[in-house]
């Protein structure tokens, strides 16, 4: 791993350190950004280790952090996708595998899981508009929790990794089942609130899957591209109206269709 400090730009290796403090009851916030209060829970651990003391997180705080993680981290690497999956996938919607590797590689957001729970991203916005399908009133609400709910996307609340549970527990407080429907769900970020039209039971029944193995995260994927008409796009390669249709309007500014098609023709060199 690589040696990062306060100040340090890696954010997937930031992500992953602040984890891993989190799991230690080090750290409240997974953020991605290494600032003062990461610095002072690196320094914690290392003194609880008996190491030095310098907030520098490198080879020896790394060895000390996974060993202290090492039956969450097992246990999540238990839950991983397999090929044998993919190759499953890709027989049953009569796609290439080597377009499934290819959607895998672009859309999936690498684990699904953070420790021990399922990946998640809490959208107050959702929160906002499923409070109101159920006839409550927000408005009444907002009041001390402006960070779960807001009328308008917006990425300033997100705080990442296990922190999105936390959100997320505090919006269950409020009403469970809006709370559910309001957040995006493992390796490829489903949303909560298509679970009926999916074809899961409930919503309780879709996010009790989510927590078994990215298995049922790959499952919810194709079950989404497939109400929503995107499998054929995928047979036939179309990769512009595929990111259309999964990633919405967004997806040309972000390249989702040059990025599938460049992933496409790299794995099907060998699939």
């Amino acid at each position: 791993m690589e040696t990062i400090k306060q100040g340090s730009r890696n954010k997937d290796a930031v992500l992953l350190l602040q984890t891993l403090l989190h799991e230690a009851g080090l750290l409240g916030v997974v953020d991605g950004i290494f600032g003062p209060a990461t610095d002072r829970a690196v320094k914690a651990f290392q003194a609880l280790k008996g190491l030095v003391v310098d907030g520098i997180t490198g080879e020896k705080t790394w060895t000390c952090l996974f060993l202290s993680s090492q039956v969450p981290l097992e246990r999540s690497a238990s839950r991983f996708l397999e090929e044998q999956d993919l190759c499953d996938a890709a027989e049953g919607y009569r796609v290439e595998l080597a377009a499934i590797k290819a959607v895998n590689e672009v859309e999936s957001m690498g684990s699904g899981f953070v420790a021990d729970k399922p990946r998640i991203l809490f959208e107050g916005h959702v929160f906002w508009r499923e409070l109101v399908s159920k006839g409550m009133e927000p408005e009444v609400l907002r009041k001390g929790n402006e960070d779960i709910l807001y009328p308008a996307w917006t990425k300033e609340y997100y705080r990442g990794g296990p922190a999105e549970h936390e959100r997320l527990g505090r919006a269950a407080l409020i009403d469970r089942e809006a709370a559910l429907r309001s957040a995006s769900w493992g390796a490829f970020q489903v949303m909560g609130m298509h679970a009926e039209s999916m074809g899961y039971r409930d919503v309780f029944d879709f996010t009790e899957r989510m927590a078994v193995h990215e298995r049922e995260h790959l499952a919810a994927f194709c079950r989404f591209i497939e109400v929503n008409g995107l499998v054929a796009a995928l047979r036939r390669k179309e990769w512009r109206t595929f990111a259309r249709g999964y990633n919405g309007p967004g997806y040309e500014k972000n390249r989702y269709h040059i990025r599938l098609q460049q992933a496409y023709e790299r794995y099907s060199r060998y699939c």
